[in-house]
């Protein structure tokens, strides 16, 4: 594949991206907390923004997740990509909890508020989640497999998708021939749509990114911020601590830079931070991370997987969360206590996924569990759950970044030069996707055959 190494023209800082969603956050608190009847009718542009990033994503991950597959041309190396993906998320995940309780032990962010769990409500629990609750290993296994494979990108059920996509990618390897190309050709040109249309779309980033600063900022106030400020510091220190985890593991897996890295998806974090979506951003972060020299087919499963199964920010959340809460309650937890809690996490972190309220129903169901935190209490994490959603979600992007990188270096389907051109600048990349030659589509299955 052509890497044309290319110096890029620096332009005024004011015209790049970064430093205008950062203007917009600024300017969406002032406006949420000086005039927060303004910023309550700014709802519907933050609103709308997602649910068009919405409309988009499953065509887009189902063009991306087939196209990738075939050109890796071998489901064996399919399923190995798949296989190490989760073995990957769950041990990343499984840090990420541990970290989340250790500092809560250590900060004692709920210690000394001495609330009587009998003088809360689990009613605006239920109004939050809709009633919902987590469902079970069968349950969970058979919502992956949609009633229709229409139904599946009507509901934007991303895990059903990703099924659907793969099934159509293997079978396209499997037939091969001049119906296989014909077909590849086909998406691949779709794929240049899609990305025009999100292109599109992003010009709104900076109005959406106001809109949802002044929103949550009115709804909630800078009260908040204030009143459990022990807590948010230490959700601070357990994600930093985290990332300095992942920092190592890239730096050892692909001698890569984490804070390069982060620099390099840092519109797509501070949009993610500021809308509080992790889907906001997934076209962004698939587009930039083929660029930066991971192949298709582990972008292609290794993300919208990760929006699963690899949600890093919020398992230290559920931990640090539950942590508060059995100290802002006068519950004293035993290290056995903590791991029989730290056992229970790591089953219902893993069903969150599509849930209305996924956070207060993993809580909520992992107290009712433990026995000893009082559903109740969960009642105590609505006040902070949105600005808790902003360290969730910027964790959560970073943590889907390192993961492609890492599992594409696992498979020796990242192009490590490329990657450190692109992260370290030296290398620039379009803004919009473009169509590839019949040569390059197929380049990464030559490559691995080669290895």
């Amino acid at each position: 594949m052509n890497q044309q190494t290319l110096v890029a023209k620096k332009q005024p800082f004011y015209k790049g991206m970064f430093f205008q969603i950062m203007v917009a956050i600024v300017l969406g608190i002032l406006i949420g907390y000086l005039w927060p009847s303004i910023g309550t009718m700014l709802k519907p542009i933050g609103d709308g923004f997602i649910k068009l990033i919405k409309m988009i994503i499953a065509p887009l991950v189902f063009g991306v997740v087939v196209v990738g597959i075939a050109k890796v041309g071998n489901i064996k190396t399919v399923g190995k990509i798949g296989g190490k993906t989760l073995l990957y998320f769950e041990i990343v995940t499984t840090f990420a909890l541990v970290i989340g309780m250790v500092v809560g032990n250590i900060m004692n962010p709920g210690v000394g508020l001495n609330i009587d769990p009998a003088t809360l409500s689990t009613s605006d629990i239920e109004a939050k989640t809709n009633g919902s609750h987590l469902p079970s290993e069968g349950e969970f296994i058979l919502n992956i497999i949609p009633d229709s494979a229409v139904g599946a990108f009507a509901n934007n059920s991303m895990l059903q998708v990703l099924l659907i996509s793969c099934l159509f990618g293997i079978a396209l390897v499997h037939i091969g021939g001049r119906t296989s190309d014909l077909l590849i050709d086909v998406l691949e040109n779709i794929n240049s749509v899609l990305f025009k249309i999100m292109g599109y779309i992003m010009k709104l980033t900076v109005l959406a990114t106001f809109s949802a600063m002044a929103v949550a900022v009115s709804q909630y106030g800078l009260n908040t911020l204030a009143s459990f400020g022990k807590l948010f510091v230490a959700m601070t220190a357990a994600c930093i601590i985290f990332l300095l985890v992942l920092a190592i593991i890239l730096q050892v897996f692909c001698k890569l830079s984490l804070w390069k890295l982060i620099l390099f998806i840092r519109e797509e974090i501070m949009l993610a931070f500021a809308t509080g979506s992790t889907e906001a951003v997934m076209p962004q972060l698939m587009h930039k991370f083929e660029e930066a020299g991971c192949n298709k087919a582990v972008v292609g499963l290794v993300v919208p997987t990760g929006y699963s199964f690899n949600l890093d920010g919020a398992s230290i959340y559920l931990s640090i969360a539950l942590v508060f809460l059995a100290q802002a309650t006068g519950v004293d937890l035993t290290l056995m206590d903590q791991l029989v809690m730290l056992g229970i996490l790591l089953l219902t972190s893993k069903g969150m996924a599509g849930i209305p309220g996924s956070a207060f129903v993993a809580l909520s169901a992992t107290a009712a569990a433990t026995g000893s935190i009082s559903v109740a209490a969960v009642a105590l994490m609505l006040a902070p759950d949105r600005f808790m959603g902003n360290f969730r979600t910027t964790v959560n992007i970073i943590g889907y970044a390192v993961a492609a990188f890492i599992i594409a270096r696992w498979e020796n389907l990242l192009d490590t030069k490329r990657a450190k051109g692109v992260l370290g600048g030296t290398i620039q990349i379009s803004s919009e996707r473009s169509n590839q030659s019949k040569e390059e589509v197929f380049s990464s299955a030559e490559s691995y055959s080669k290895i």
